[in-house]
């Protein structure tokens, strides 16, 4: 079957307005688009620049350096993270159209650190997705809290915390739930 200009024209521009209407579609649509992050862990201080998937594998010498900065530092211990708190933060900068620093404030928590945050927080999860490494708590540098949020709950992908005080959110790979 062969197009005309005209009808290339109108699947294509549907395509790209699929795409912008539902931002957590894109990557299903496009799923061969390399995946790029510079991130920052601001109890560190350490920063990474990484393309993680190269449009066809996720690449794992990358995922382990991801593993690395986001280890709990307080213990130093690394625990494999779950690569789709990664394509979700992608997948956030895409729908608010920015490429703006990953800020990570909390990543992996061994059990120890998280019954110690909970001794100071009723906040604290006490099955909480960081012990399993499927957590994120993190900002975008320069970009707007609430946008971010928004930007997470559109994405129905997991839990999104909203924490405006502390100026992060948290992002999760479990059941979708919001709170603030």
């Amino acid at each position: 079957m062969q197009l005309s200009r005209r009808d290339f024209l109108k699947v294509t521009g549907s395509g790209l307005v699929v795409a912008a209407c539902m931002p957590s579609t894109a990557l299903a649509f496009y799923p061969d688009q390399p995946r790029s992050l510079a991130l920052n862990n601001l109890h560190t201080g350490e920063a990474l620049e990484t393309c993680y998937f190269d449009g066809r594998q996720y690449l794992s010498g990358e995922l382990a350096r991801i593993d690395q900065i986001c280890r709990d530092f307080r213990r130093n211990e690394v625990h494999p993270m779950d690569k789709r708190l990664f394509d979700q933060v992608a997948q956030i900068q895409s729908v608010l159209g920015t490429q703006a620093e990953v800020q990570i404030i909390s990543g992996y928590r061994s059990p120890a650190t998280n019954q110690a945050l909970r001794n100071k927080s009723s906040k604290v999860a006490k099955k909480s997705y960081h012990m399993l490494g499927q957590a994120l708590d993190f900002r975008l540098q320069g970009v707007d809290l609430k946008r971010v949020r928004d930007a997470a709950r559109s994405l129905k992908a997991g839990g999104v915390g909203y924490y405006p005080r502390s100026n992060f959110i948290h992002i999760d790979t479990g059941p979708v739930r919001y709170w603030a």
